[in-house]
């Protein structure tokens, strides 16, 4: 983070020894791709405002009326109100343009300009200035104590010339700081600006690292601090514990926004389900939605069982339970009817019933076996005649 590619040494390009464009990004605070800088623009055709940044990633429009051949990096000496100030080139040429239109900034003569390239002694006298900021931050943040104002002092900004410097502070209410920047001009011997910045403005200005791992993309890249509500929590499935949904500036994060119109238009193809499905086994709740996969899973108040269902069967039980009906399962509209057991081995007890008739005529004729002619026992039977009777 403390590169400076962008300073020059006795005509040598300092840091990575990339003419300040570092290639791990991470040398200056809000860096930008400028995708137009191999496309050659007639000179007398270029566009002559410039954008410059200052520290922390501050920047601002100036105009280039003496077409100086700049590069991206390079220390220049700026005109500031009662003064001038030191900051380095972060963008040019038709790009400009186009971010001045973004943010709605008029081409017209109020544009300062800008009056040369950064000297050594220049970058050596603003090194000297810059020393002084830790220390009147400290300093600064006595004099509010003792004073008793409800305001935290988070940042401290010298210009180049030691002519004028800025207090960034943060609070919920108005204060009055009339008195405040008396103390703290007779303090430093220094005109003093209060500007009051946002909590998440707070955290961009000072850096950090998110839970991520990476640094925070408001001292990255973020610029615009959009609105964000706890409904795209609510939209995303997330849990609303603020202490997981807030960031380091105690607002929610702003990375909740960056998905969410994927979620909108998934949640599309959802159900809303305001209230628990009715089947013949009881109520089943809604428990859990996969978006992205359109399963939704149900359970019962009497079971600890989820049941996963996709999200044509829930619309189809849905309209069951308008037209008056109710599925038997989640999963089946009607139970299958099983036969009983007896039914089922009918064919066994038929054969069981053959057989055991088929031994009773057995034992029947083995009992007549022993019995004559006329069925008394004992007496012989006469041997039949094959030709009949005589």
């Amino acid at each position: 983070m403390g590169c400076a590619c962008g300073t020059k040494k006795d005509g040598k390009v300092s840091g990575c020894k990339n003419n300040g464009a570092c290639d791990t990004g991470g040398c200056n605070k809000m860096n930008v791709f400028d995708w137009l800088s191999n496309m050659e623009m007639p000179a007398a055709d270029r566009f002559d405002v410039v954008e410059v940044r200052f520290k922390n990633g501050g920047k601002d429009f100036f105009r280039n009326p003496e077409k100086m051949d700049f590069t991206t990096g390079d220390a220049v000496i700026v005109e500031v109100q009662n003064g001038h100030h030191l900051g380095h080139i972060s963008l040019q040429g038709e790009l400009v343009r186009l971010q001045m239109k973004k943010k709605n900034v008029v081409n017209d003569g109020e544009i300062r300009k800008i009056y040369r390239l950064a000297h050594q002694k220049d970058l050596e006298k603003y090194e000297e200035v810059k020393k002084r900021e830790l220390p009147s931050l400290h300093r600064g943040r006595e004099i509010i104590r003792q004073m008793n104002l409800h305001m935290k002092l988070s940042d401290v900004e010298y210009q180049a010339d030691n002519m004028k410097a800025s207090f960034f502070y943060s609070a919920d209410e108005r204060v009055d700081f009339r008195e405040l920047i008396k103390v703290l001009a007779g303090e430093f011997r220094v005109r003093v600006e209060m500007r009051q910045i946002s909590l998440r403005q707070e955290a961009g200005r000072l850096g950090g690292i998110g839970v991520c791992g990476r640094e925070l993309c408001c001292s990255t890249w973020l610029t615009d601090f959009k609105n964000v509500a706890t409904s795209a929590a609510r939209y995303q499935n997330l849990s609303l514990n603020p202490s997981k949904l807030s960031g380091q500036c105690g607002r929610l994060k702003c990375c909740l926004n960056y998905e969410l119109e994927t979620y909108m238009e998934a949640l599309k193809h959802i159900p809303e389900v305001g209230s628990p499905l009715l089947t013949e086994k009881g109520e089943a709740t809604l428990q859990k939605t996969d978006i992205f996969r359109k399963i939704m899973w149900f359970g019962y108040k009497e079971e600890n069982a989820w049941y996963p269902l996709n999200v044509d069967r829930v619309n189809e039980i849905l309209a069951l339970n308008q037209a008056g009906r109710k599925p038997a399962t989640l999963e089946l509209n009607e139970l299958v009817e099983r036969e009983p057991v007896s039914v089922l081995n009918s064919d066994l007890d038929k054969l069981d019933k053959k057989f055991s008739n088929r031994g009773g005529r057995t034992k029947k004729k083995s009992r007549n076996r022993g019995r004559g002619r006329d069925g008394r026992p004992g007496s012989p039977q006469a041997p039949r005649n094959p030709q009949g009777p005589k």
